[in-house]
């Protein structure tokens, strides 16, 4: 008898923590966002930059090439948690706050069973300056006290998050950030070795290691801040990548483009490289060396992102949780072409300390006291092999890397490209899908409006190659709606252009002049839903 007890008991010392029957249904969800990526960054999707954790991700999952974007930070972050365009949830401006009445993922998931948690970049709350410059610019070097950085019900740990750790504003100082929080609560001290990247990866492990101490599922929202400027990063990073840019963002477009090819992501038949809209030519740089030392410091930022991704993973599978965590990965838009804003509203012009930060004669971008920018022209090379931007309705700035991650749920579909088009306000139906939950009638005592988006579910599944007969898109002036294979854009104050995305998938070709009843028919539907999705007040 005694033989059988110790038996009986090796037994569940071996499989007492295995989880993977504990959780049978529900999955985990991680959302990883990264700030300002451009298209063609990560390894998988062409690039050069060495991000061996989110290629393993791909490698054993799904890569999209066509889906989308708000094309600017806050924007997309309030399309992502409520499944609604911005304009619909008080965000088509920089600086609004999330409306109460939009129910986000974390509000839903945790009236569901859900533990939520959040770590990094919010953004989504009303973001006022003091009235005093002065006055401004010592508060964000914390040289003036202050413990509230918005209104408090507008803070994630107040949108249905259990933990939040990160900054509520849209820009850090790596090193010290300006904003930062646990949940109501300022942190008004940093330790000297403190960098924002490895802060958000580090309280998403600890989360994951809270959350798995009970049989419940968990969402974490993990919103990096990298690689948004200023180029802040670390010199172990920066030194991987010295020289690897000398030869200019003309070349480096090149050879995106050909990465992204042998990669699958896009085909030279319908889909060839698109013009640097910058209209600058490497040839023509007086300050060659200058300026491939941004993009050293934008590669290892996003390098150190990636470390980051890794040691999750390695958490996931250590609490045993790895297998039925569903993991999405995606940009809020395409690479910044901006440049030179001197010290204001949200750029400090000094550190706690009182030194002051140099924007713009510095020897190399990556320490505290540097604010650098990776400006328009190497924006355009890593969006390869797209025209324009961040915050423009191309897709330079409105088209992101997605890949999907589920080693329980997607079996057969690994290292799989789908080239069907969804848009970030799936992703909340989809998490509703996954986690067997309705969207709620009423949220924060206000009737909730249906969502916008659907499930990508049927997507992954090649059951449908669109998850929306019509895509809607506008941004402080800039445009563009698709309907099948049909796209119009535009710039601010620009005329409409038309493209067919099935044979001109980078539109480089125009067809406005062509076409002219066809844009017609298009602006027409672009402005009935603009005054659905944005009535006059």
């Amino acid at each position: 008898m005694n033989k059988i007890i110790c038996l009986f008991l090796l037994f569940l010392a071996l499989f007492s923590g295995c989880k993977s029957d504990e959780k049978p249904g529900q999955p985990n969800i991680v959302i990883i966002m990264a700030d300002d990526l451009g298209y063609s960054d990560i390894g998988c999707y062409g690039g050069e930059i060495q991000t061996p954790n989110l290629d393993g991700l791909a490698a054993n999952g799904v890569r999209f090439t066509q889906f989308h974007n708000a094309a600017r930070c806050c924007p997309t972050r309030a399309s992502l948690l409520t499944g609604k365009y911005p304009h619909q949830v008080g965000l088509n401006l920089n600086g609004q706050t999330l409306s109460r009445n939009a129910a986000t993922i974390a509000e839903v998931l945790r009236e569901n069973g859900y533990h939520t948690g959040m770590a990094g970049k919010w953004h989504l709350s009303e973001t006022k300056g003091l009235p005093n410059h002065e006055e401004q610019l010592l508060w964000l070097s914390h040289r003036k006290d202050s413990s509230i950085f918005a209104p408090l019900e507008s803070y994630p740990s107040n949108r249905g998050f259990e933990e939040h750790w990160g900054v509520i504003w849209g820009v850090v100082d790596y090193f010290d950030p300006f904003s930062l929080v646990h949940n109501e609560e300022a942190i008004k001290e940093v330790p000297d070795d403190f960098y924002m990247t490895d802060f958000v990866t580090d309280k998403s492990i600890d989360m994951v290691d809270e959350f798995s101490n009970d049989d419940k599922p968990f969402f974490l929202y993990v919103a990096h801040t990298a690689p948004h400027w200023p180029l802040h990063a670390l010199p172990e990073d920066i030194a991987k990548y010295k020289g690897v840019y000398d030869e200019g963002w003309d070349v480096l477009r090149e050879k995106r483009y050909q990465g992204l090819i042998e990669q699958g992501i896009v085909n030279p038949a319908n889909a060839p490289l698109a013009k640097n809209e910058s209209g600058k030519f490497w040839a023509d740089c007086e300050r060659k060396e200058w300026e491939a030392k941004h993009m050293e410091a934008h590669a290892a930022m996003v390098d150190r992102l990636d470390q980051g991704v890794g040691r999750l993973i390695k958490k996931l599978k250590e609490t045993g949780e790895y297998d039925n965590t569903v993991i999405l990965f995606l940009a809020d838009n395409g690479a910044s072409p901006e440049r030179g804003y001197p010290p204001g509203f949200d750029r400090p012009g000094h550190n706690r300390e009182g030194e002051e930060i140099v924007y713009g004669d510095f020897d190399r971008p990556g320490d505290e006291l540097t604010w650098g920018y990776l400006g328009d022209a190497w924006a355009g090379a890593i969006n390869a092999p797209f025209r324009y931007w961040k915050k423009e309705s191309y897709e330079g700035g409105n088209c992101t890397p997605f890949i999907v991650h589920w080693p329980a749920g997607l079996k057969g579909k690994e290292n799989t490209i789908n080239q069907g088009v969804g848009h970030v306000i799936d992703i909340l139906p989809t998490c509703l899908e996954l986690a067997e939950a309705d969207y709620p009638l009423i949220v924060n005592g206000l009737e909730t409006t249906p969502v916008e988006g659907n499930s990508i579910i049927p997507l992954i599944k090649e059951e449908i190659t669109t998850t929306h007969d019509t895509l809607f898109w506008e941004h402080e002036g800039g445009k563009a709606l698709r309907i099948g294979d049909w796209k119009i854009s535009a710039l601010s104050n620009g005329d409409w252009e038309l493209f067919n995305m099935a044979t001109d998938r980078t539109e480089t070709k125009n067809l406005a002049n062509e076409m002219p009843e066809k844009v017609q028919e298009m602006a027409a539907v672009w402005k009935q839903e603009y005054k659905r999705i944005f009535p006059p007040k």
